[in-house]
């Protein structure tokens, strides 16, 4: 994101039915701006650039796919549309995320968010996660399921007591070999099925997972660097699982499985199990 496109916008300005107030936050591939509609609801605007760029039409791709589905823990897209040198996209604007919860935890207490709080969060983000992947949603002329492909604390978003997963950029038909050239996730989310070029219906499990573990202790049960274009990916470390308790282990253990078949059934699953968990062990 170069500072020509990070200072094309600047509070006050209106674009359609939207004013901007402040800029939330910006990335390499996005600006998302706090906004207000015509009735002085908070919005947030999200800024895509290069709109003829081949990768940012397959996130535009993918965010038309999930759109239409409504679920009460997806993010909803209020609007999606262009003007010059941008794709924009108007959705509520979030509290905060669970990234930012884990700041606040680390800030005031010096730890992760408690464990009983974040297996309520998580299982409400593993309830929109298997909803997604239910065979039964119309995408173009078949009927499928569809792989999240970002789970990550940032895209988890509150709005007062309630998780909604958000960023719908990288989602894509379960099941099938990502296109040359799909960016792939957050490093030390993604699991191995995803560095090999393919989805699998417990794909986002491994990523939620990976994120109950950083939320729970600040840091990812495996790090390692993602494979460049065309190499191929070396054995996966062994996942290091003691910034969990050892009644929460065996339950993330299954969900982190090298191979996916080996993981739970669902999302929903996995939480059960760590819930269980972790109420035995208060």
């Amino acid at each position: 994101m170069t500072a020509s496109t990070t200072s094309a916008f600047q509070e006050g300005q209106t674009i359609q039915e939207y004013r901007l107030r402040r800029l939330r936050g910006k990335s390499a591939c996005s600006l998302v701006w706090e906004a207000e509609n015509l009735r002085g609801e908070p919005r947030a605007l999200k800024f895509l650039p290069n709109p003829d760029d081949p990768a940012t039409r397959q996130e535009i791709r993918a965010i038309q796919m999930v759109a239409p589905l409504r679920h009460q823990h997806l993010t909803p897209v209020e609007k999606v549309w262009t003007i010059p040198k941008f794709f924009v996209l108007a959705m509520p604007l979030a509290d905060a995320s669970l990234r930012d919860l884990f700041e606040a935890y680390q800030a005031e207490y010096g730890s992760g968010i408690d464990p009983v709080e974040l297996c309520d969060y998580l299982t409400q983000v593993a309830a929109a996660l298997d909803f997604l992947n239910l065979t039964k949603h119309q995408l173009g002329s078949w009927a499928g399921g569809v792989q999240h492909g970002d789970v990550q604390p940032s895209n988890l978003l509150l709005f007062g007591d309630t998780v909604k997963l958000g960023d719908y950029n990288m989602a894509s038909p379960t099941a099938r070999l990502l296109q040359y050239g799909t960016r792939i996730g957050a490093p030390g989310y993604v699991p191995p099925e995803v560095m090999q070029g393919r989805l699998t219906d417990a794909t986002d499990q491994y990523s939620l997972a990976t994120t109950y573990c950083f939320l729970r202790g600040g840091r990812l049960p495996i790090v390692e660097k993602p494979p460049a274009p065309g190499q191929i990916p070396g054995p996966r470390p062994a996942a290091d699982l003691t910034m969990l308790s050892p009644a929460e282990r065996p339950a993330v253990a299954k969900a982190l499985a090298l191979v996916a078949r080996d993981r739970w059934k669902s999302c929903g699953e996995l939480m059960a199990e760590l819930t269980r968990a972790v109420m035995s062990a208060r």
